[in-house]
């Protein structure tokens, strides 16, 4: 539990050296009026395999690349590439009080993406079909009957401690307000690290009889979490999120919006986000502070961590009981109420970088990216440039016209080659080039994201608009799938199926998820993670018929959990 400093003037005004004292493993880099986009090697794949157009200014965008800082490898290093790719990819930076970043606007794009897709999910799932979603708040205020609210974000600390096991899980990462207007304030403020004290607070004085449920709230907003080590975007002081509460008349109708919620984000993140998550229930040991069940959707990243990228919460009767939540039911009786809660923050925008990207850069699935689709014009000659970005204008629209979120580069400060690299980077599908002769064919060259070299590259595609639109939108749907396929591969190869105690551990020396039978008491689970570094991340809903061993004990056992090491 911390109180509330500003950093001082020194410390702003010097930024170099405050990031390099608070992020020893962040290099400093001063970026001048060029943000660096280059790849692993002097020559990226982009420019190897550029058309004809591009031969005249290969030697000017090699120029640039040389004197730009390039992308450490995944390989080399994950941690380095990942601070690497928000860097020049231009998600994020980092903000000057230690632990906090400034979400710049490509990053925020991301986000809102996927603010989008979960509410179009949420649609989808609950009430059917839709076909445009002109404002996703008012949509998921209409449509879901969850309604958007906001609350404070200044919290009684007399309200965390009603609640005994969610004061104690959270003390260590409270952010507290004593001094307000210069004064000393009479009680001490929380600054929001969640929401469930204050929403129950709120639920006492609306809700009273069972005609008032369910009554079921959502709210965008920012949470502050003292952490001590930070990364940007996964584990931040401050972060965005997407919170929802509701209570209600039964435990039945709770667990089932708890478990509706978890297979809203398990699909999200399957069909949206191309990210093959295992979702299951957590332990006890894991479970959020407070609630009774905690069902959790895991990621495996590129490093083989796992990434807890969202939660749903039952939440029994802990806190209606710590608030004096009530309601008078049908037959005249005060009861209280079951309530759930359930989360989805800005760490999934880390989740999909650590999935999909490449010493490249970002690798962004289609239906995730703010810009599907880049159209670089290319020309040698002045009198050919008018007829380039006639031609290339005229493809944006046909695109745009068809639902197709793109965008034409049409700056003339840098060489095509070295737009091809900074689009790479910042992970764009899709790739439409446009020179002289493609114009005099009527035809254009398109390059895939996903599939480097000769191999992703495609000439002569027409610019007839049903020919064109029909190749484009066929070749996003091939990428967002084969971009979960490749996931999917990943992440089952890396998954090690254990029955001894032994094994858990050597898989996890290999860097793997160990799968294998747990009835293993908390303690007994606790010294895993001491000794192996791995917590247990779920039980997995989908589980083999029939009793099994505990590795541990040799106790008999219906479910397998996974283990693994985590952000």
């Amino acid at each position: 539990m911390v109180a509330l400093r500003l950093p001082s003037v020194s410390a702003l005004l010097s930024p170099s050296a405050a990031v390099s004292r608070r992020y020893p493993e962040i290099r400093w880099r001063c970026h001048h009026h060029v943000r660096r986009f280059s790849g692993v090697s002097a020559q990226s794949t982009a420019e190897k395999e550029a058309s004809p157009e591009t031969e005249p200014v290969r030697v000017a965008a090699r120029k640039d690349r040389d004197e730009e800082r390039r992308v450490t490898p995944r390989s080399q290093d994950f941690n380095a590439w990942y601070n690497d790719v928000i860097a020049d990819a231009e998600l994020a930076d980092y903000g000057p009080v230690r632990g906090t970043m400034v979400i710049r606007p490509y990053g925020y794009a991301i986000w809102e993406a996927i603010q989008i897709l979960v509410a179009r999910k949420l649609l989808q799932d609950i009430v059917g079909d839709f076909h445009k979603i002109q404002d996703y708040l008012n949509v998921k205020i209409k449509e879901t009957g969850h309604s958007n609210m906001y609350f404070p974000q200044f919290i009684p600390y007399s309200f965390i401690e009603k609640e005994a096991s969610h004061v104690e899980g959270f003390s260590p990462e409270l952010a507290v307000v004593t001094i307000g207007g210069g004064k000393e304030l009479e009680e001490k403020l929380v600054v929001r690290p969640t929401s469930e004290t204050i929403v129950n607070h709120m639920f006492t004085q609306w809700i009273h009889s069972y005609r008032d449920l369910p009554l079921m709230i959502n709210q965008w907003a920012n949470v502050t979490r003292w952490e001590m080590r930070t990364k940007p975007f996964v584990r931040t002081l401050e972060f965005l999120w997407q919170e929802g509460h509701t209570a209600h008349a039964t435990p039945e109708e709770a667990e089932k919006e708890a478990l509706q919620m978890i297979d809203v984000y398990t699909k999200f993140a399957y069909d949206q986000a191309a990210i093959p998550v295992i979702t299951g229930r957590k332990s006890e040991v894991e479970t959020f502070a407070g609630a009774d069940r905690t069902y959790t959707i895991e990621a495996m990243m590129g490093d083989r961590k796992a990434l807890q990228a969202g939660t749903s919460h039952n939440l029994g009767q802990n806190f209606s009981r710590a608030f004096g939540t009530q309601f008078t039911d049908e037959n005249g009786q005060r009861q209280h109420v079951w309530q759930t809660s359930w989360a989805i923050s800005t760490r999934f925008v880390g989740g999909i970088i650590m999935t999909h990207g490449d010493d490249a850069g970002l690798m962004l699935p289609p239906k995730i990216a703010p810009i599907q689709v880049i159209i670089i014009p290319i020309w040698r000659k002045a009198d050919e440039q008018a007829g380039v970005l006639n031609a290339a204008s005229s493809v944006a629209e046909v695109l745009k016209s068809a639902s197709i979120k793109v965008q034409l580069d049409d700056l003339d400060q840098r060489t095509p080659g070295w737009k091809f690299n900074f689009w790479e980077m910042k992970g764009v599908p899709l790739r439409i080039e446009i020179g002289p002769r493609d114009v005099s064919s009527g035809s254009v060259v398109i390059s895939r994201r996903d599939v480097p070299g000769k191999q992703g590259k495609v000439f002569g595609i027409s610019m007839e608009p049903s020919i064109l639109v029909a190749y484009v939108k066929d070749t996003l749907g091939e990428i967002q799938s084969s971009l979960l396929e490749r996931a999917k591969s990943f992440r089952d190869s890396n998954i090690v199926d254990v029955s001894s105690y032994g094994e858990l551990k050597e898989a996890i020396s290999l860097g793997k998820w160990a799968r294998g039978p747990w009835s293993a008491s908390d303690a007994e689970e606790l010294k895993v993670k001491e000794e192996t570094g791995a917590t247990l991340r779920c039980f997995p809903f989908e589980q083999s018929p029939g009793m099994k061993t505990c590795l541990m004990t040799g106790n008999p056992t219906e479910e397998v959990a996974i283990f693994a090491k985590s952000y």
